[in-house]
């Protein structure tokens, strides 16, 4: 129900955000480094936002969803989080805002949840290492603010953050699931589970409207937004794990480290586009925030993929990564690695062989 929900608001709302783009002047001009040929409207985020409220206002009305909202009120922090984060995003689909504010926006939606109770409470490295709580605090802003740019670093083709972000939902929902069924007493309806079931949601619905050849672009506003759920997803949940649980796991090792491998590897595609833009950017002379033409996406289409080709191609990278590292958590191990080696030939293969009848891109 809440993933049904946020996808249709966001399907049916994203029309006339795109009319309130074009009416506004929110329109992406095409530049240098930009793979599309004709201005995009963008503001979809704002589309997002709604289903994701919309989520939120069901959830109170479910019976075991409505648990959530009566013991804590970290959803309606998360969601006043996502407005800040949204808005900031918006304001600068319409006029560009300096990097500083940006960060600034970023840090603030970070402590409005930390405020609301979403934060780090604890890290499970060598079992259960709890830090004093503004060291947590911190930690918890610090990963809205790289989940927030990581999303939106990869946002450079039609669909493409959308569906890495959907793949990372789907991923964290399904571990996360699972994990909540070994609470005492055994609840599966916890937080995580439910931002990422809405996330999910967001994205199904955004996606008809952004797959290539996009009609509206999810923006700043999008990409912000999306970075900060995957990042209250993955904060709410982190700290709630025994790593003494076997998780359903087939071994107690991969138990230990499941808890801090699973969020990273489920964001690793962003992760490392951010981590090459910044190292090849300072290798360049350049500051690390300045955009160019050298991500991941960008590769794909220089070595002679096409558009659509080099997005299910980042599709599948991002699968391999998440849904291998959490198929750990559900199979034997020896199962798990012949299955990431032979996807892993797989995309390999499919990366070096583009199609024939692509050109490369110039650089």
């Amino acid at each position: 129900m809440v993933l049904l929900t946020a996808a249709i608001v966001t399907y049916l709302a994203t029309p006339l955000v795109r009319r309130i783009a074009v009416r506004i002047g929110a329109i992406t001009a095409v530049r240098a480094r930009d793979v599309h040929t004709v201005p995009i409207p963008r503001l979809g985020g704002v589309a997002m936002l709604a289903g994701f409220a919309a989520a939120v206002l069901l959830g109170r009305q479910l019976p075991y969803h409505g648990q959530l909202f009566e013991t804590s009120p970290q959803l309606y922090g998360v969601l006043a989080s996502a407005v800040i984060i949204t808005l900031l995003g918006a304001v600068d689909d319409v006029r560009e805002l300096d990097w500083m504010t940006k960060l600034a926006g970023q840090v603030i939606a970070g402590a409005v949840m930390a405020f609301y109770g979403v934060q780090l409470l604890s890290l499970p490295i060598g079992g259960v290492t709890v830090l004093p709580e503004p060291v947590m605090v911190t930690l918890t802003i610090l990963v809205v603010v790289v989940s927030t740019n990581a999303v939106n670093f990869i946002d450079g083709l039609d669909g493409l953050a959308a569906g890495v972000v959907l793949i990372a939902a789907s991923a964290f929902f399904g571990w996360s699931y699972l994990v909540s069924t070994n609470f005492d007493p055994p609840n599966v309806f916890s937080m995580s589970t439910f931002i990422s079931a809405a996330l999910m949601g967001c994205c199904l619905g955004f996606l008809p409207h952004n797959f290539h050849p996009a009609r509206l672009f999810m923006g700043d506003a999008g990409a912000l937004l999306l970075g900060l759920l995957l990042a209250a997803a993955t904060i709410s949940m982190t700290g709630s794990v025994d790593p003494n649980s076997s998780l359903a796991s087939a071994s107690a090792a991969t138990a230990i480290f499941l808890p801090v491998l699973i969020p990273l590897a489920i964001m690793a595609l962003p992760f490392l586009d951010i981590v090459l833009a910044i190292f090849r950017r300072t290798r360049a002379g350049q500051l690390p925030w300045k955009p160019d033409r050298g991500h991941l996406h960008h590769r794909m289409l220089d070595i002679g993929h096409s558009h659509t080709g080099a997005v299910i191609l980042l599709y599948l990278w991002a699968g391999l990564v998440a849904a291998g590292t959490v198929s750990f958590a559900y199979l034997p191990a020896w199962v798990s690695v012949v299955g990431i080696v032979l996807l892993l030939a797989l995309a390999i293969v499919l990366t070096r062989r583009p199609e024939r009848h692509r050109t490369p891109v110039p650089r």
